[in-house]
């Protein structure tokens, strides 16, 4: 499956360039099948989010470019390891590791696999069989903080993050950045699950964050964040924004909208240039500039924000890609950011 996304199209512009992705007329089906594997962060498939999207690529590659595919799942940190020792093993074209949390493991796994090729998602690793592939989170979550400030009616806003960390903290600090470009008035709450598959504390937190006067919730919290969800979809006149997926229909007329994570493209880009004989190599990073990251459509809430809220979020999106606007990645730089006259 491969969602449709406001400014954030399948085309995936850059990759479609530096990987050679998704180009060219006619069928792939003839090529050589590639054996592509992937290992799942904790969250698991059926999170809805993150090892989701992941999997959307692989099943496109599957469908597309005929790979033969499989994925082990991860129950518990304790499984990546084994999960990735046991495919690198079997000697698969392309193994993936889905999550920053496998960055070690991977670096031992794949020194001791010189002959194997890996790639690792929101991670950084420095072994020469390894692509690593990073996001600018912040730059979404900019855009989706500048988009809350304006529908909140109560003028406070709120953060739920899965774990406090760096990682994480990209979403935040965009994310209240964005608030104080267009409404420096507007308060945002932050709140962290500590972890990404606690449903249940997701909810319990939405409830607590709701209690304080928020009326939007930005979750990025995995399975987590499902659980925030719930309690919207139970509420009158509050509002969810999604991540990393599609999530506007978990709850349709109650996402304003998701911060779309094209993990799907990077994964697929990725195995069609393994069938290209062009095996990407270092670290590649993707933003709004080459739709690695965007917002969806506001299928279901076009309405509840109005056109001229939607006008402003694309000029602050055409500011970012030009260079006007520089989002924070860290509270650090949050500390520091102005608002940026257009």
């Amino acid at each position: 499956m491969v969602w449709r996304g406001f400014w954030a199209t399948a085309a995936f512009a850059v990759l479609a360039i530096s990987l050679a992705a998704c180009g060219g007329g006619g069928t792939t089906q003839s090529k050589a099948s590639a054996r592509i594997a992937m290992v799942t962060d904790v969250g698991g498939l059926g999170d809805k989010s993150f090892n989701d999207s992941a999997y959307a690529g692989l099943k496109r590659a599957k469908a597309e470019l005929g790979a033969d595919i499989q994925v082990l799942e991860s129950k518990s940190a304790a499984d990546y390891q084994p999960n990735l020792s046991a495919l690198a093993d079997e000697n698969y074209d392309e193994i993936f590791a889905i999550g920053f949390l496998m960055n070690k493991d991977l670096a031992q796994v794949a020194g001791n696999h010189p002959s194997g090729h890996f790639a690792i998602i929101d991670a950084v690793v420095a072994q020469p069989n390894v692509t690593s592939v990073t996001f600018r989170e912040q730059d979404g979550s900019f855009l989706a903080g500048a988009l809350a400030a304006r529908v909140s009616k109560t003028k406070t806003i709120a953060f739920l993050g899965g774990l406090d960390i760096p990682l994480l903290r990209k979403f935040e600090a965009g994310f209240s950045a964005g608030a104080r470009q267009v409404d420096p008035s507007v308060k945002v709450l932050v709140k962290y699950v500590g972890s990404f598959e606690d449903v249940a504390s997701g909810k319990e937190l939405a409830q607590v964050l709701f209690g304080q006067g928020a009326d939007i919730i930005y979750a990025a919290a995995g399975k987590s964040g499902i659980g925030a969800i719930d309690e919207i979809r139970n509420r009158t006149n509050v509002y969810g924004i999604g991540v990393d997926a599609n999530q506007d229909g978990l709850a349709p007329g109650k996402i304003l909208t998701s911060v779309l994570k094209r993990v799907d493209n990077a994964v697929f880009a990725i195995v069609k240039d393994i069938l290209d004989k062009k095996t990407p190599k270092g670290h590649l990073e993707f933003g709004l500039k080459d739709n690695g990251v965007g917002l969806t459509d506001f299928q279901y809430t076009r309405g509840i924000i109005g056109p001229k809220t939607i006008a402003e979020v694309g000029k602050l999106r055409e500011a970012i890609i030009a260079g006007r606007i520089t989002p924070p990645q860290t509270r650090e730089e949050l500390a520091n950011f102005k608002p940026v006259k257009l």
